[in-house]
């Protein structure tokens, strides 16, 4: 059900100065979704704009994915995908220690109770992706330029495949997303390039793509500055209180950011400063690899999901990326990109016209929560502290969403929908 925050009056926000930290598809749109409440904001991120996970990800707006990571049965297939370092699934071995908390609460999440429950949840964030998205790309200029909506093609080399999903699928259906099955042939109807290697499929009806999430972030942030948002470079690395407070945030620089409120959006390494703000959480990294290559002749119409290998193919304004699985190995260890050549060597048995000339491998940081819901949440223990990160593979999709929620939270406005499950206390 919505839920009201605790404040019993919507406060006075015209003129207070928000600090919004991270400037990724998150923090961008939760600045925006400040300022429309009335609120100053700046944002401040370690880097440039939209230079993290959200330049390089697959492009999906996923709003069909609410079966989370951890299904049931997953715990059989762990041995064989760590023992595969180009696999679906990877751990550099030297950070499995540091990663054993966060698996043993991973694969806790994986039990039928939980999956169900983690889907209804998700799906309540999902259902309004759209909606929240509309108005914000509108306003930017961005609907045409940038945004497709025609779903994606899910394909399974055989139908024994397909029905070890069943189960994932039916509950994606029982949660109100729009999925119906397709045939051998009417994959080669929709996607006349791809290689006649599949039985069957699905296409997710509601699934939409964009044809270049930096420009996506980009758009969003010409927006943010036009309406008088300010950004500044730094690392955040503490808070300065006052009359028990945080007041202002503290960069490696030395300066101080004051700030009424704060919003922690910083994905991959917002754990550090949850834990700063007395709210340790359970993030952790999911490294993400793809390539993306000019088309030399290759086509797409939509996005197209391989199943069986775990990867996506995304056709993009410059060209067609190539990209997906997990390797769990922190923020420190340089990237493997061996996993990138993997993946597009899948894709090219896939998309046999696919030509690797002119591409550009990347890897990406996914903020991941071991239940695969994001923290979108007011502080247990400071008024004006509010945690936004930890998407995992759905940051793109549930940006807008987020702003909206966190605006809400902040201005002590009804939320649309119950905050409970997302709240950053949840382990």
């Amino acid at each position: 059900m919505p839920q009201s925050s605790a404040a019993s009056k919507t406060p006075n926000t015209a003129g207070q100065k928000a600090l919004v930290i991270g400037a990724g598809i998150v923090g961008v749109n939760v600045a925006l979704a400040l300022q429309d409440k009335g609120y100053d904001v700046t944002i401040v991120d370690r880097g440039e704009p939209g230079m993290g996970a959200s330049f390089g990800n697959a492009g999906g707006i996923a709003v069909t994915e609410c079966a989370p990571i951890a299904m049931p049965g997953i715990l059989s297939n762990v041995p064989g995908w760590l023992m595969d370092p180009l696999g679906p699934l990877s751990v550099r071995w030297r950070y499995l220690p540091q990663m054993l908390p966060w698996l043993a609460r991973f694969l806790a999440a994986s039990s039928k109770n939980r999956v169900e429950q983690i889907a209804t949840e998700l799906a309540a964030l999902l259902h309004r992706a759209w909606d929240d998205y509309d108005p914000v790309i509108a306003k930017a200029g961005l609907a045409d330029a940038v945004f497709k909506k025609e779903g994606a093609l899910a394909v399974y080399r055989t139908d024994a495949s397909r029905r070890k999903d069943d189960y994932g699928i039916d509950l994606r259906r029982r949660n109100g997303i729009n999925i119906r099955d397709v045939s051998r042939s009417e994959i080669r109807d929709l996607e006349p390039d791809l290689a006649p290697i599949f039985a069957c499929g699905v296409m997710e009806e509601d699934w939409g793509r964009v044809l270049d999430p930096y420009k996506i972030v980009m758009g969003l942030f010409k927006l943010f500055t036009d309406r008088g948002g300010k950004f500044e470079t730094g690392e955040v690395t503490d808070f300065v209180y006052r009359d028990g407070k945080p007041r202002a945030a503290i960069t490696t620089s030395g300066d101080n950011i004051t700030f009424d409120t704060v919003v922690v959006a910083c994905g991959a390494w917002s754990k550090t400063l949850a834990k700063r703000l007395g709210s340790p959480v359970p993030l952790d990294t999911e490294r993400g690899y793809n390539t993306t290559v000019p088309y030399h002749g290759a086509s797409l119409s939509r996005m197209v999901i391989c199943a069986d290998d775990s990867f996506v193919m995304t056709p993009m304004e410059m060209g067609i990326r190539v990209g997906g699985a997990v390797e769990l190995g922190g923020l420190v260890a340089a990237p493997n990109y061996d996993r990138a050549k993997a993946l597009f060597a899948k894709g090219q048995q896939v998309l046999p016209k696919l030509n690797p000339e002119g591409g550009t491998e990347w890897m990406g940081f996914r903020p991941s929560m071991p239940d695969s819901k994001p923290v979108i949440s007011k502080s247990p223990n400071h008024q004006n502290v509010f945690f936004a990160f930890g998407h995992g593979h759905l940051g793109l999709t549930l940006a807008a969403t987020t702003g909206r929620l966190i605006s809400d939270l902040m201005s002590g406005a009804e939320t649309p929908v119950n905050m409970t499950p997302y709240r950053i206390n949840r382990f």
